[in-house]
């Protein structure tokens, strides 16, 4: 830990906590920009999510209802608060590991945020990739219902089970960010990832099969390739890390050189 950063661990609980005051504030502020943002969205929002529900309306009766007056809004509402978080995550991850850095050494401090800029990105790509993939799931759901029936669907729950099945492809792609920190910090060895393969694919396999309809294979498989693969991505990596530590482990300090040559006792 560097004399700077012993300083600040050092800081009394006074100055901690006017710290921890700045940061958690500019993580509300930013916190509300993007409930903002996501109130004047909800209208774009809410028109992609209806999407499916439009496309089913085209065989049948199917429309999304409001069981409440206030229903409308109270929808908005959760949208705008969901958006939020999400647009203004990069604003209080980096506040929260910028708090919490005095505490790490240098290198310490230089994983997390490399792994915090990992999981933004990742959490990013798995949200997208269930934007991407929830009408085709909500389409296979809803062909369970005869042509002469009616999908009235409350508007509430649906919108909870895509912005659900969005969050939890985001949590997903982000879990093996997390086994690469955890080998970085000396918590987690590279074997025991490897090792442990079999429970990671059955885990991948019950999730796949929770988030997708049990009878559209295809909707699993496209859910647990993507994953399987950044698991093996998260082996790969934690080998080669493993690999390079024990190599610098067992390589023999040099002996220093002094004017060209090397001292000897």
């Amino acid at each position: 830990m560097t004399a700077a950063t012993a300083a600040r661990g050092a800081m009394p609980l006074a100055a901690h906590a006017r710290e921890a005051r700045t940061r958690s504030t500019r993580a509300a502020v930013a916190l509300a920009i993007g409930i903002a943002a996501g109130f004047l969205l909800s209208e774009q929002i809410l028109a992609i999510l209806r999407a499916p529900i439009e496309q089913i309306a085209q065989s049948r009766d199917a429309s999304l209802n409001y069981d409440s007056i206030t229903g409308a809004f109270d929808l908005r509402v959760k949208i705008a608060l969901f958006s939020g978080i999400v647009l203004s995550s990069p604003v209080w991850l980096f506040e929260l590991f910028a708090y919490v850095s005095p505490g790490l050494t240098r290198r310490e401090r230089r994983y997390t945020f490399s792994s915090a800029a990992c999981a933004i990105v990742l959490f990013a790509a798995g949200s997208a990739f269930g934007v991407l993939l929830f009408p085709h799931m909500v389409e296979v759901l809803a062909g369970f219902a005869s042509d002469q029936d009616s999908s009235i669907l409350n508007a509430g729950y649906y919108v909870d089970f895509v912005l659900k099945l969005v969050v939890a492809f985001g949590v997903a792609f982000v879990l093996p960010v997390l086994l690469v920190l955890l080998n970085t910090l000396g918590a987690l060895s590279a074997r025991t990832i490897r090792r442990q393969w079999r429970i990671a694919v059955v885990t991948i396999a019950v999730f796949s099969a929770v988030v997708t309809p049990a009878a559209d294979v295809l909707s699993m498989f496209l859910v647990a390739a993507p994953m399987s693969m950044l698991y093996g991505a998260a082996v790969l990596v934690t080998s080669i890390a493993d690999r390079r530590r024990a190599g610098r482990a067992i390589t023999p300090s040099r002996p220093r050189r002094e004017g060209g040559l090397a001292c000897s006792d």
